[in-house]
Parts: structure tokens; C-alpha cells; sequence
């Protein structure tokens, strides 16, 4: 059976699961691949691993195309993802509003759960933001660092932790059953990152990767985008 090759940032997962369906009734092809930290699946792509599509930050693509291992004239935006706090389902939802109310917050917390503090979008700004709030050494021990967002939010879902608190991307955090989407970072914090959709230079579907990137950001699909907690983008 064939498929389709992506290497993707875990933010647009479910995005990609819930457009599987309509994908194979155009096209025929599965999809498969990996979704991970945004450094790691540009590394991967840089050292041979098959791909017919990406999906990444705005940055590393174009990056990604001025290395000519994506096609520049195929790019397209997807929309924004925020960086979101999280908690369990069933634990008291946070809400912060300023920078004193999230140092307050990851203070009272007794794990914080977050992504690839080096390879990942939200881990290096969390990475920022403690340093910002000048608490990284005071909750270092805290940290529970996982290889993506998916993950560490799985692993919070079940965690005997009794004040935990997650920090990663919120369509990563939608995407996990047993955990819920208790807020953005507020100003001052906040990070909200474009990713964008390419076909890789040495594709072995351009014509498939070019339908899904259709659907990725079809008018059709703008509800979908937005429960999957993609903001903006295409119209």
C-alpha cells in the first residue's frame, strides 16, 4: 500500500491524523512517518531520512529550503500554535495573567512537565522563560523533560505527582486524553510559533504531498485547524 512520508513537529499531529481519512479518499495513500521535536526532524531530513513532506516552524523550513532539501515554491503556512499551560484532568485548571502570576504558579507546582528543552519550539522558550523569571535553577529539579510535547503530555496524564503543571504546545496538549489546556503564557511570555507545510526536494510523492498540503490549509479545514489549536494561517 502506499504512503506518504512526513517528517513533522508534534504540534501538527492531530492536525495530520484528522485529515488522514479525507487524504486517503483523494489520494489513495496512508501517511506515515514521525512527529517530534521541530531540530530533530530537520536533522533527520538533512541525514537522508526519506520524506515526501514537512511540516515545521516557518524558520527551520525556510532554512531547510535554503539548504535546497526543501522546495522554496511550496510553501505554505499551516497557522500558529501557542505555547499553553496545562494540568490533569480533574486537577484545578490555572489561569495566570502576568509574569508574577506564572513564576508563582511553576513555584507552587511539584513537577513541571515539558518537551526537548534544546530540539524542541516549546522547550527552549520554556527554557527562556524560567531564566526570564529567574527561578531555572530554584525548579530545575522539577523538570520532568521528555523527547516531545506528546510525551511529556502523556506521561503528566498519568503522573502520581501532586501538584504537576505542563508547559509545552496547546495543540499537543488537546491531543492528549487525561490532560486539559488550562491557558497561553501571558505577555511577556507568550510564544506563538507559525508553522509551515513543504515538499522535500527529494519527494517520491510531490503530487500526493501537494494534496495534503491542500488540505492542511483548505478554507474547508479552518474548523479543524482550530480545534486541533491551530490559530490564524490560511484563510
Amino acid at each position: 500500500m502506499s504512503s506518504l512520508n512526513i517528517l513533522s513537529g508534534g504540534a501538527a499531529q492531530g492536525l495530520v491524523g484528522s485529515l488522514s481519512p479525507a487524504f486517503k479518499a483523494q489520494t489513495g495513500f496512508d501517511i506515515t512517518g514521525e512527529f517530534g521535536a521541530v531540530g530533530a526532524m530537520a536533522d533527520k531530513l538533512r541525514k537522508g531520512v526519506p520524506a515526501d513532506i514537512v511540516i515545521l516552524t516557518a524558520a527551520i523550513v525556510a532554512k531547510l529550503a535554503g539548504e535546497k532539501l526543501v522546495v522554496a515554491s511550496s510553501i505554505s503556512d499551516v497557522g500558529l500554535v501557542q505555547t499553553a499551560l496545562a494540568v490533569r484532568a480533574g486537577d484545578h485548571q490555572v489561569m495566570v495573567e502576568d509574569a508574577a502570576g506564572l513564576r508563582d504558579c511553576l513555584l507552587a507546582a511539584d513537577a513541571i512537565f515539558v518537551p526537548d528543552m534544546v530540539a524542541s519550539t516549546a522547550g527552549t522558550h520554556v527554557a527562556k522563560v524560567l531564566a526570564q523569571l529567574g527561578i531555572a535553577d530554584e525548579v530545575a529539579a522539577r523538570l520532568r523533560i521528555f523527547p516531545n510535547g506528546a510525551t511529556a503530555m502523556r506521561e503528566m496524564a498519568t503522573s502520581d505527582a501532586r501538584r504537576p503543571i505542563g508547559c509545552t504546545q496547546s495543540t499537543e496538549i488537546l491531543g492528549t486524553r487525561g490532560v486539559i489546556l488550562s491557558g497561553a503564557l501571558p505577555p511577556g511570555c507568550e510564544l506563538a510559533t507559525m508553522y509551515t507545510a513543504g515538499i522535500a526536494t527529494k519527494a517520491s510523492h510531490a503530487p500526493q504531498a501537494q494534496a495534503l498540503i491542500g488540505l492542511l490549509i483548505g478554507a474547508g479545514q479552518q474548523e479543524q485547524r482550530e480545534r486541533a489549536g491551530f490559530i490564524g494561517g490560511a484563510p
